[in-house]
């Protein structure tokens, strides 16, 4: 198989690549190229029948220096999480990545639910690799965190050994979400979501510390579903509250979000009443003190798909089956707004570093911006050919036209879909050509920029879902850069100080270098490895301004 200097295609990959056009190692952007550093991917012995059972996850986390009681910040992560917060650790490759990691489950709401009622039997742990003693694990270090099949995987993002250093295997289940707590207290830091319905948290440290061994120290939850009347469905997202000292929510495909406190025992007595109608917002708090989890809200008829807190912890995003985002107050629990996909489910949702847009992307293979102060979709960005399965904003990336006060007057944000393609955008909210809801009286539709405000009707009244509007009133934005990435589907990605990660939804993990970063003095680093992959230019997020080719 073809290795290019900084990276390698995964073995388990060979026979796919050999039949499918060729990838390129690099792709270019105005600010320079991107280029293929090396590739994450689970052991070459897995079963290949287990791939198709979960859809991959990451999420990255980045430990500190010294270990503490407290045990390690690290980035928070949730399936379609806020975009990231930046981190004075700076160090290395993802090492100066203190972001809100961003995860995905992507297309986890229609992917099969495995095992009802089933219980995890045992957990049992295995090193992969013969390389795991390094001097990251016992305090530092940035760390990648993917599951496949019935496994979770834990890779060193800053070793180039492309096996993980370890992996943690479930029986009779398979976990589908997990996310990282930046603030943790008590070494409970990683939450674990099943197929099965069931919960985790353990400390990451501990499993890094004992390699070859099972697993210890986890804390178990949702696991008497029959008793408690808790969703057995499958786990579809599973994020912690920002800020909110070991709360964390785990949304399932039956449509309903549980809210569990970690300092309460996993196993506590909760009982909730019959939803009497299931297309409606609701929530019931549990009847005892000791309860867990402490409450349930009903979000939708039909699969949640995707959560994501805005980075304050202030609001709560939701997209679903039934093709809704929904915003929620969540300190309130309160429906604040929301809208409709164009066509079929949304799959993925990511908010805006100052919590002004959220990012959506579905089965109508578009990408939506959709603003907070104006309670509408303001763009939709036009380019994949298949289903969006990941969205993030770019945390990292400075605007070349900065104002200079600090406040973000463009952005730069990325998509992944089952077409296999990375796309970045740029949205330039001033320079966006908006058309007019109305037309004059005997002339044709006029155009204006600016704010988006004054050419929509009034304030949406709060709690009040919308429809898609006409795409005639949205305007479009196409992508800066396409590039395929994978050569299976993918199902999300990651922006770092230092890098792109993409991963596709059979465990294969891609690091994009950014420009200027780990120069390779090998010309081999660009080798394209096929030229039978034609990309086309492509408009930037400006409308109407000229194309950029690869």
């Amino acid at each position: 198989m073809m290795n290019s200097s900084n990276g390698m295609i995964s073995t388990s990959s060979t026979s796919a690549n050999a039949q499918s056009p060729g990838l390129k190692t690099y792709f270019k952007t105005p600010e320079g190229r991107y280029k293929l550093h090396y590739e994450k991917t689970h052991p070459s012995g897995l079963l290949h029948y287990a791939h198709g059972k979960t859809v991959t996850q990451v999420t990255l986390a980045n430990l500190k220096d010294k270990p503490a009681p407290s045990t390690p910040t690290a980035s928070s992560s949730t399936f379609g999480s806020a975009s990231g917060v930046r981190s004075a650790a700076a160090r290395l490759l993802g090492g100066s990545n203190g972001s809100r990691a961003l995860s995905f489950v992507g297309g986890n709401g229609g992917s099969k639910s495995i095992g009802g009622n089933s219980k995890i039997g045992s957990l049992g742990a295995s090193t992969s690799s013969s390389s795991m003693i390094n001097s990251n694990f016992d305090g530092k270090g940035t760390y990648l965190i993917f599951n496949v099949g019935d496994a979770i995987f834990i890779s060193d993002l800053n070793s180039q050994d492309k096996d993980p250093i370890k992996s943690i295997h479930f029986s009779n289940s398979n976990p589908v979400c997990h996310a990282y707590d930046q603030d943790s207290k008590d070494g409970h830091d990683l939450l674990i979501g099943m197929s099965s319905g069931d919960v985790y948290t353990v400390s990451l440290r501990q499993q890094l510390q004992d390699v070859g061994k099972k697993i210890t120290g986890a804390q178990h939850y949702n696991k008497d579903v029959n008793e408690c009347f808790v969703s057995n469905s499958r786990c579809t997202g599973i994020a912690w509250v920002p800020g909110g000292d070991g709360t964390f929510v785990v949304a399932h495909a039956d449509g309903n979000l549980y809210v569990y406190e970690k300092s309460k025992d996993g196993a506590g007595d909760s009982s909730f009443p019959v939803i009497k109608d299931q297309t409606q917002f609701s929530v019931a708090h549990a009847r005892y003190s000791k309860s867990n989890p402490i409450a349930r809200w009903h979000i939708c008829q039909g699969s949640i798909n995707s959560i994501a807190f805005s980075n304050d912890g202030t609001y709560l995003a939701t997209v679903g089956r039934d093709g809704y985002l929904r915003v929620f107050d969540y300190s309130r629990e309160l429906l604040i707004c929301g809208g409709k996909s164009y066509y079929g489910a949304l799959l993925c949702c990511a908010w805006s570093m100052d919590g002004k847009y959220i990012l959506t992307g579905g089965e109508d293979d578009l990408v939506q911006v959709w603003s907070m102060e104006d309670r509408k979709v303001v763009a939709w960005g036009e380019g994949h050919n298949s289903w969006v399965s990941g969205v993030a904003f770019d945390s990292y990336w400075t605007s070349p036209n900065s104002d200079g006060t600090g406040e973000s007057i463009m952005y730069r944000f990325g998509s992944v879909g089952q077409d296999t393609q990375l796309l970045l955008w740029d949205l330039e909210m001033d320079e966006i050509v908006v058309p007019l809801r109305r037309c004059p009286p005997g002339g044709s539709p006029t155009f204006s920029t600016g704010s988006q405000s004054s050419h929509w009707d009034n304030a949406v009244p709060v709690g009040s879902l919308q429809p898609a509007p006409s795409m005639r009133d949205v305007p479009k934005l196409s992508p800066l850069v396409a590039h395929r990435v994978h050569t299976e589907p993918l199902s999300g990605l990651i922006f770092t100080q230092e890098s792109v990660l993409t991963v596709c939804r059979e465990g294969h993990i891609k690091i994009w270098m950014r420009p200027g970063v780990g120069e390779s003095q090998s010309s081999t680093s660009e080798t394209v490895l096929s030229s039978s992959l034609k990309e086309k230019p492509l408009l930037s997020g400006k409308v109407g301004s000229s194309s950029y080719k690869q």
